[in-house]
């Protein structure tokens, strides 16, 4: 059976629960599709998430990554569609404020993701789950782990495929933060074994 590593990221910002984390946990080392979960969950760190990340994948040498990201304030599953050679944005957890700055110096100006992200968004869809390609996947951390994993692939591991999908905010975070879009937890969930079914 083929590997599948899944990572998730802990609260940041001023979202107090990250509904990645608990998805990863509650999905890891289970069987998908062709694929057994790897789960891991990611500080939300530029200074550490991306090399945990390339020490994830040294470890469970998987045949497919997928980094989950929460979206607060965006109401449908988005694949990303590309991620780009910068990490910019506000505070992470370490108090690190990085700006305009490259994540691989001299590395590629961006990378398209490798996974069938059209399909996905069209089989979520035939499911009842609202979804759309996303074209930026910011400059932040999803976007930091994002480009590594792709990074790595283009350079180390062609046959590995990678790539990310945001989700939007469960209603228990929608609960605490306030008024931002919510999917209940179990629906969450369904969208991630979804995407990974396709693959």
């Amino acid at each position: 059976m083929k590997k599948l590593l899944l990572t998730g990221f802990e609260p940041f910002l001023n979202y107090p629960v990250n509904p990645t984390m608990q998805i990863v946990e509650e999905l890891h080392g289970l069987e998908i599709g062709q694929y057994k979960i790897y789960s891991e969950v990611l500080p939300v760190d530029f200074n550490k998430s991306g090399d945990l990340l390339m020490e994830h994948i040294h470890a469970h040498e998987p045949d497919a990554v997928i980094s989950l990201g929460l979206a607060g304030g965006r109401a449908k599953l988005t694949p990303e569609r590309i991620a780009i050679n910068v990490s910019d944005g506000a505070a992470d957890n370490s108090g690190n404020v990085p700006v305009d700055e490259p994540i691989i110096e001299g590395g590629a100006d961006g990378y398209f993701t490798t996974l069938p992200v059209r399909e996905m968004v069209n089989v979520l869809k035939e499911v009842g789950l609202p979804a759309e390609v996303s074209n930026t996947a910011g400059a932040y951390l999803c976007n930091h782990v994002m480009y590594r994993a792709l990074h790595y692939a283009n350079q180390q591991r062609p046959n590995m495929l990678a790539g990310f999908l945001h989700i939007p905010a469960s209603h228990e975070l929608a609960i605490l933060h306030g008024s931002i879009p919510s999917w209940s937890h179990e629906d969450l969930k369904k969208g991630v074994v979804t995407c990974i079914k396709v693959i």
